[in-house]
């Protein structure tokens, strides 16, 4: 069933605004919104090929998208560092 697309845009906003203060990175609230979408992607991709299955609720999304927004965050800084 999943969250559907409104409840992906908050959840999203929620993990990438809550990775964001963690990670100390200044951004505005579309980027938040990108964070967390991009990182519960890129990590239930990565729990994918581990063979892990993330439950569609709400809370594990956020904490999916939250630990996934801080490695996409992390990844960002990494590479902008070596350039």
């Amino acid at each position: 069933m999943g969250l559907g697309f409104i409840g992906s845009i908050f959840v999203g906003g929620m993990a990438g605004w809550i990775a964001s203060m963690i990670m100390k990175a200044n951004t505005g609230i579309l980027t938040n919104i990108g964070l967390g979408i991009v990182g519960a992607v890129v990590l239930n991709f990565i729990l994918g090929l581990l063979d892990i299955y993330a439950a569609d609720a709400w809370l594990t999304q956020l904490f999916v998208g939250l630990v996934g927004a801080c490695l996409v965050i992390w990844s960002w800084r990494a590479l902008r560092g070596r350039s």
